[in-house]
C-alpha cells in the first residue's frame, strides 16, 4: 500500500506535458481576451476558457528587456516552474470539484534575479488570490 501512495503523491506535484500552456492560439486568446493582475514581482494573466483538455494549464514567462542573458530568463522560469508545481494542488482540486478550466500565465516582471524563496512565497499569494477568484465566479449572481 505504501507505494500506490508515493506513486499518487508524485504525481500529485508533478507538472505534466497537458498541465502546460503551449498551443499559441490559446496563448494569444488568453492575454487578448484574459484579465490579469500584479503582485509583484509576477503579472499573472488568466481566462477560464470553454475547451480546454486539462483543467488547470499554465506557462511561464521573463522579459528579455530585464534580462539579456538566456540562461538568465531560462532560470527565472525554471524557479518559478518549481515554485507552482509545488503550490499548485489547491487551485487544480478546486477547478476539477466545480468543473472548470483555467489557462494562466506568469510574468516575471522585476528586474534583479529572484531567490526561491521569494518566488515561492509570491506565487503562492497570487494563487490563493485565484482561489478566490474561481470561488466568486462560481457563486450565484455573477
Amino acid at each position: 500500500m505504501f507505494p500506490q501512495l508515493l506513486i499518487a503523491l508524485g504525481r500529485q506535484f508533478s507538472l505534466g506535458k497537458n498541465e502546460r500552456l503551449k498551443h499559441r492560439k490559446l496563448i494569444e486568446q488568453l492575454f487578448k481576451k484574459g484579465r490579469n493582475f500584479t503582485i509583484y514581482p509576477f503579472r499573472v494573466f488568466y481566462l477560464f476558457p470553454d475547451n480546454l483538455s486539462y483543467p488547470l494549464q499554465a506557462g511561464f514567462g521573463a522579459s528579455i528587456r530585464n534580462f539579456k542573458k538566456a540562461v538568465d530568463r531560462n532560470r527565472i522560469k525554471r524557479v518559478t516552474r518549481e515554485a507552482y508545481r509545488s503550490k499548485k494542488n489547491d487551485l487544480s482540486t478546486l477547478l476539477t470539484e466545480k468543473k472548470m478550466a483555467l489557462s494562466i500565465f506568469f510574468i516575471y516582471t522585476a528586474k534583479e534575479l529572484p531567490n526561491f524563496h521569494e518566488v515561492t512565497e509570491k506565487l503562492d499569494m497570487a494563487l490563493q488570490k485565484l482561489i478566490t477568484i474561481v470561488n466568486e465566479k462560481n457563486t450565484p449572481g455573477s
